[in-house]
């Protein structure tokens, strides 16, 4: 009887972490989803790189909650797999935004640093917000190991945009802003390299 209770309590406590693990994706998701609106629309108005990397982050982040719900209750193996393709799509992030970069090196033209400033800080609010969410889970299971690890990029590159805001203000030159565009983007390609470099040994061995 009191291995009975004990089985039941477990699974109990379980579920019950499951359950919330799948509301706080939900939250995350949604908040990452609308500051991609936003940050994106500001991103084209100031013609930031930057606050566009950083508009990126924010969907591929939602993209990616959305694939950590779909793994949530399932095998060790799906959630491997799903593991997998968020690394390969921060990967892809990272490399799009290189390009963007590499366009936008020509133009000379600085972009408004106040803009910058208040979406910037406006975006870091919100990851710090999924950030405390999250941080309970972090060393649940690999799927929310690199759900976590996603989030805590978005807060790096949210103080690099507010950092690109001050050196653009400081100089007047669009570099500041393209420096922090290109680092944030090398920060995507480190981060997929750990979440590849996780997921692909636990999908052989799921």
């Amino acid at each position: 009887m009191d291995d009975c209770c004990a089985s039941k309590g477990c699974e109990l406590e379980r579920l019950a972490m499951r359950d919330g693990q799948r509301h706080v994706l939900q939250i995350v998701m949604a908040i990452n989803a609308a500051l991609f609106v936003i940050e994106f629309s500001a991103g084209l108005i100031a013609g930031s790189a930057a606050l566009m990397a950083d508009s990126v982050d924010m969907l591929g982040d939602a993209l990616v909650y959305a694939l950590s719900l779909y793994a949530l209750s399932r095998s060790d193996r799906w959630k491997a797999g799903a593991a997998l393709a968020k690394g390969g799509f921060i990967l892809l992030l990272g490399c799009a935004v290189l390009a963007d970069i590499a366009i936008k090196l020509g133009s000379g033209v600085p972009p408004p640093s106040d803009i910058m400033l208040i979406f910037g800080g406006l975006a870091l609010a919100g990851n710090l917000t999924c950030l405390r969410l999250l941080w309970r889970f972090r060393d649940k299971d690999l799927n929310m190991a690199s759900t976590f690890e996603c989030s805590r990029n978005d807060v790096l590159a949210n103080l690099g945009v507010l950092v690109a805001a001050g050196g653009v203000a400081l100089t007047r030159s669009p570099w500041p802003d393209l420096v922090v565009g290109a680092l944030i983007a090398v920060l995507f390609l480190r981060s997929a390299a750990r979440v590849i470099g996780a997921a692909w040994p636990a999908l052989k061995t799921a």
